[in-house]
Order: C-alpha cells, then sequence, then structure tokens
C-alpha cells in the first residue's frame, strides 16, 4: 500500500486553490477508499464545481471518530518560490509544495491509515470528511455539518488534522468579517460643508472599532490560554474617493473581529451598528438624505474550547501520547463540528509558520509522527482478538 509520503506527492498535485474546483481530488479519493471497499458519499456546492467527501468504516450505529481535513489550498499567486508548488520536492528531510503543511499532509496519513482501521473489525465507527473552501471562510463544509446534525449516526469525536506539529489543540478563537458600505454626497471640495464626505465618516466608525478593541484588550477580559489572550479587532482594507478636489460619495472598508470562544463578535457588529444609526446617519441626512450606512457579513465560524478533561480530550491525550493541551491563533472547522454536537479537538502534522507561505514544507518526521498516532487510534478502535 502507498506510504503517507507517496499519497501527498499525488494529492500535491492537484491545484485546489480555493478559487478552482476540487473535484478532480475527491475523484482521486474516492477511487482510493473505492478501491479498499469503502463508499463515499458527494455534498456539492450549488454549482456542482466542488464536494465535500464523507466516508465511513466499520458498524452501524452513532459514535465513533470522524478524522476530518480541508481539500483547498491558499493561491501562490505573487510569493517568491524557489520549488514548484504543485510538486512534491523532497530536501533535507522536509516535503516541500502548496498543501503539505495546511493541510494535505494529514488528508495523506488518513489515507495511508485506513488500511490498518480494516485489518480486525472496529469496535466504532471510522468517519472520514474532506471539505472544500475552507480558506475562504469555513463556507463548504457547512453542508457536511448539517448533514451530520441530522444523522442518527453522528460521530462523538472529530479529530482535525490542522498543522499544530503534533501538539495537542483544544481551542482557537472565533471569527467574524464584515464589510461597511458608506454613502454620502459628492460635491466639489471648495464648497465641502454641501457633501456628505464618505471617507470621513468611515473613519468615524473605523475610531469607533478601535475603542472598541482597546475595551476588550483590557486585563479583565483575557483568557491566558490563547494568544494573544483577548478578543482582536482590525481594519483590514478600505476603498474611497476620485480625486482630490471631490467631496467622496462613497467609501467601503472590511474589518474582522477575533473572538474569543466566550465572546460574541455579533455584539461588536451590533455596537457598531447602533453607532451609525444613533450618531452618525442623522448628522449625514441632515445634508443629503440619500446618504447611508450598510453592513454585510462576509464569513464567520463560532470559536471552539473542548473541556481537557472531556472524553475527546482524554482519547486525543491518547493516541497523541502527550498531555500538553494548547490552544492556536488560527481557526478551524472545529467550533462548526462542535455546534453540530461533535466534540472536537485537533492535532495534525507540520506547523502554521509555513503554512500559507512560499516554498511550504512538512518535514517526514512529522508525518511519520502523524502516521504513529492514527496507528495508535486504529488499535484503540479495534475489537480485541
Amino acid at each position: 500500500m502507498p506510504t503517507s509520503r507517496d499519497l501527498l506527492a499525488d494529492l500535491i498535485a492537484f491545484d485546489t486553490t480555493s478559487r478552482e474546483s476540487n473535484l478532480a481530488l475527491i475523484d482521486y479519493v474516492r477511487a482510493y477508499l473505492a478501491g479498499l471497499g469503502i463508499d463515499s458519499e458527494l455534498l456539492f456546492n450549488a454549482e456542482r464545481s466542488k464536494a465535500n467527501l464523507y466516508a465511513r468504516i466499520g458498524p452501524a450505529g452513532a459514535g465513533g471518530v470522524m478524522l476530518s481535513g480541508h481539500s483547498d489550498v491558499v493561491p501562490v499567486d505573487g510569493q517568491a518560490w524557489t520549488l514548484p508548488a504543485f510538486a512534491l520536492s523532497e530536501r533535507d528531510g522536509r516535503l516541500y509544495g502548496r498543501g503539505t503543511a495546511d493541510m494535505k499532509g494529514f488528508i495523506a496519513c488518513v489515507l495511508a491509515a485506513v488500511p490498518a482501521f480494516m485489518e480486525r473489525p472496529l469496535r466504532l465507527p471510522l468517519h472520514i470528511a474532506i471539505s472544500y473552501d475552507e480558506e475562504v471562510g469555513c463556507l463548504g463544509v457547512r453542508s457536511l455539518v448539517e448533514r451530520l446534525r441530522a444523522s442518527p449516526e453522528r460521530p462523538a469525536i472529530c479529530l482535525i488534522g490542522e498543522p499544530s506539529e503534533m501538539r495537542p489543540v483544544l481551542g482557537h478563537k472565533g471569527k467574524l468579517a464584515m464589510r461597511c458600505e458608506v454613502h454620502g454626497a459628492a460635491c466639489h471640495s471648495a464648497y465641502a460643508p454641501q457633501g456628505v464626505n464618505a471617507i470621513e465618516y468611515a473613519a468615524k466608525l473605523i475610531g469607533r472599532l478601535g475603542e472598541i478593541g482597546e475595551r476588550l484588550a483590557a486585563p479583565e477580559h483575557h483568557d491566558g490560554r490563547f494568544d494573544p489572550p483577548y478578543s482582536t479587532v482590525q481594519t483590514g482594507l478600505i476603498q474611497g474617493g476620485r480625486a482630490l478636489n471631490i467631496v467622496p460619495a462613497e467609501c467601503r472598508f472590511d474589518f474582522e473581529m477575533r473572538a474569543l470562544p466566550a465572546d460574541d463578535p455579533q455584539q461588536v457588529a451590533a455596537e457598531l451598528r447602533d453607532y451609525a444609526e444613533r450618531e452618525l446617519l442623522p448628522r449625514m441626512r441632515a445634508v443629503s438624505a440619500a446618504s447611508d450606512i450598510r453592513f454585510s457579513e462576509l464569513s464567520s465560524y463560532p470559536g471552539l474550547l473542548t473541556d481537557a478533561a472531556s472524553e475527546a480530550a482524554r482519547l486525543l491525550a491518547l493516541i497523541a501520547e502527550r498531555e500538553d493541551f494548547t490552544t492556536v491563533a488560527f481557526g478551524t472547522e472545529g467550533g462548526l463540528f462542535d455546534e453540530a454536537g461533535v466534540a472536537t479537538v485537533v492535532c495534525g502534522p507540520g506547523s502554521m509558520e509555513q503554512g500559507h507561505k512560499p516554498d511550504e514544507f512538512v518535514s517526514l518526521d512529522q508525518l511519520a509522527r502523524c502516521d504513529a498516532m492514527l496507528a495508535r487510534l486504529a488499535g484503540w478502535m479495534r475489537v480485541e482478538p
């Protein structure tokens, strides 16, 4: 049977950048599982250009463990790669290519481990899930989450193999990304008071976001399990204006909140809306009745914080052979699975220090450690001889 390295070489060859289809990779995985006698279910997007894959091995009924990963990768455009991005290269014990760390390395280990799960009957079902469009806001997995939520045979535990250097992870922050569009009224800059300057009103909103961020950073809101230990707010993009001598009628900015699991990022959006409606819009409309401020959600996913005393955490400690539980700064699909009633933990090969960068890599040692973890999981799930 192919090793995790062999399978990773095949997986890297598929360009599954989020803007592209992932169906060629999904067909490859489906054929691989079919060759082992395992059926897969596909959940397509509306255009049928992408799909989640879901498969299960073992006895019928609820419970068991799901191994989950996303198939999409971030773009390589504009990055200074010195090695081929979509072909596996090996140097000094490292395997290079887009997605090696984030997170085709884990998917390769899962596929390589399937024969071990099939050596003897399982006492619990093993579920395998591969999603799409994780990198653009955990969008694709939602149909799979709803499929599991409605199923009487959903897994009890989910292990997501995001790169954690094989450290057991129990939590991460949630995220809310928003767009604000400010519509004012243009006029010649010599008569600026007769217009409504959309950029200046956008700046007032951004300033209020900064004040909210300062409040969230106060020591009483800290949770030392996270880095940074508080919820953060930041504005990442802004566009507006056409010429210096025209009062700008339009301005748009995008902002996000990275929220501790105990914080609700929608409260930040609600506070900003209230400030816009209560203080800014009356002043804008006193000059031009057509003025407006509109908010729209770009993406969101919940945070994750699994109890260290839970069955999921105990199982992860057992198979990872370490109990130094930690959290990560980046998000995963874990909060969505957790909300659907599937207790979720995170542990996978590689480091996000290499993810999203040119010459992304995972070490052979990390793959070997992941292979060993999944072998221990297979042993734990088998029926005793």
